[in-house]
């Protein structure tokens, strides 16, 4: 895989862990427990995948930044769910290990009223995630 070929990998992963932790809500939603323990641990997995990508890619890449090439209103709207989506996701470096351990534990009271907060926001930073890709390499490209 070459560095240009990482953001492709990231927002395949992300959009992955969109489809999983999806599936695992609705599989906790129906009663099927064993379904929703491995839908949840391999969106974890593959989440950690995405991660080593993200720091992968930027590591090589010395940190430069990816500029995006939407102008007016589609900037203002691209820059919002950015730095939404950013910020979430590193709160979601803390919240969903926190919420697996409450679950590994076997503490589900915790885990359940961790995951109706937690839920949502990985949710978002992972569709959000795959947002900015198709945002930054395919929609908007700079020029």
């Amino acid at each position: 895989m070459t560095v240009t070929q990482i953001p492709l990998f990231n927002a395949s992963m992300n959009a992955l862990a969109t489809v999983l932790i999806s599936a695992g809500f609705i599989f906790i939603k129906t009663g099927n427990k064993t379904a929703h323990r491995k839908a949840m641990l391999s969106a974890a997995v593959v989440s950690a995948l995405f991660l080593c990508g993200y720091v992968t890619y930027h590591y090589l890449r010395r940190g430069l930044h990816t500029p995006f090439g939407g102008t007016g209103i589609i900037a203002r709207i691209y820059y919002t769910m950015l730095i939404s989506h950013i910020t979430l996701a590193v709160a979601i470096t803390y919240l969903v290990p926190k919420t697996f351990a409450l679950a590994l534990k076997g503490d589900y009271v915790r885990h359940k009223a961790w995951a109706k907060i937690v839920f949502p926001i990985w949710w978002y930073v992972s569709v959000t995630g795959v947002l900015v890709y198709f945002c930054l390499y395919n929609w908007w490209p700079a020029k």
